[in-house]
């Protein structure tokens, strides 16, 4: 497709996204690259689980899951900043922590000091009570829902040749779980209650696979709390510029979306062979190195 026929991209100043689980048979990577591709940030966060090193194997890597990789590259050499910070399902990455290349960055958390205040970023596992004290139960969790996803896909493959709506069985018991946890450990009121006696405005997180902007209020004063959601149930982000502040993106709302075309999805990848995606690459073998030690 020639430039003049693509589809302008939006320009905003910053793209906060997390849990895409590449790897993984419920990361919706194709989703991911066209919605990357319709926008044009200044700053990209990658706010933790981007890699699934839980679950990565050799035997799946889609060439979807990497051209979303090379794509990451490509927008680093074109003057995005991209900084990667580490969650859960990609720990390994914290031992490079401080690592940067060009405009790429891997990194634990983030402040980025925007003009209406400053954020705090961080992917939020800290503050999940089965990481804190039962890290294997949430490695057994992590390959249950993997497995619940294809079970949901198949059920609602065959609901489709049946003219029946679709149903989000992983969806559901994702949303059960993982709320209970968000309630047990207090994850926004301490995620809060520690930015606003930092002096932050905001506070950003992924991990609960729950997207979410609103005011929290705690002793200390109020902070915004906001959550990127995920790519692998809701598909959706945060998007921040300095006239209409922050966002929350969701792609089954965006109408350009339904409209993009496969072509589009493809089209431009082959020039993202740069020194990042040379790093990115390393990483990935260094996955696949390790990957019997998160067994």
């Amino acid at each position: 497709m020639s430039e003049a026929k693509r589809p302008r991209r939006r320009k905003v100043d910053v793209v906060v996204v997390s849990d895409v689980h590449l790897g993984t048979y419920g990361c919706h990577a194709a989703e991911l690259l066209r919605y990357l591709k319709s926008v044009r940030p200044k700053v990209l966060v990658l706010n933790g689980d981007i890699v699934d090193i839980w679950q990565f194997s050799k035997s799946y890597w889609p060439a979807a899951h990497m051209r979303v990789v090379r794509h990451l590259a490509g927008l680093a050499a074109k003057g995005t900043k991209i900084h990667y910070l580490t969650g859960n399902h990609d720990e390994l990455l914290r031992k490079f922590a401080g690592t940067h290349l060009g405009n790429f960055r891997i990194d634990n958390k983030l402040v980025l000091d925007l003009p209406d205040g400053k954020a705090w970023l961080f992917h939020g596992d800290i503050f999940d009570v089965t990481m804190q004290h039962s890290r294997w139960l949430a490695r057994l969790g992590a390959h249950g829902y993997d497995a619940l996803i294809l079970i949901n896909r198949v059920v609602n493959f065959l609901l489709q040749k049946l003219g029946r709506p679709r149903v989000a069985l992983s969806k559901a018991v994702k949303n059960r779980v993982k709320g209970a946890v968000n309630l047990i450990s207090g994850f926004e009121q301490t995620a809060a209650r520690i930015a606003v006696d930092s002096g932050y405005r905001y506070v950003a997180c992924g991990h609960i696979h729950q997207p979410e902007i609103k005011t929290v209020a705690t002793p200390q004063g109020e902070v915004v709390y906001l959550n990127s959601g995920d790519w692998v149930e809701n598909l959706t982000a945060l998007e921040y510029s300095a006239t209409t502040g922050w966002q929350l993106y969701r792609y089954a709302d965006d109408p350009a979306m339904r409209q993009a075309s496969a072509q589009e999805i493809d089209a431009g990848d082959q020039a993202a062979d740069t020194p990042v995606a040379e790093l990115l690459s390393d990483l990935l073998v260094e996955f696949k190195l390790n990957r019997s030690d998160m067994a």
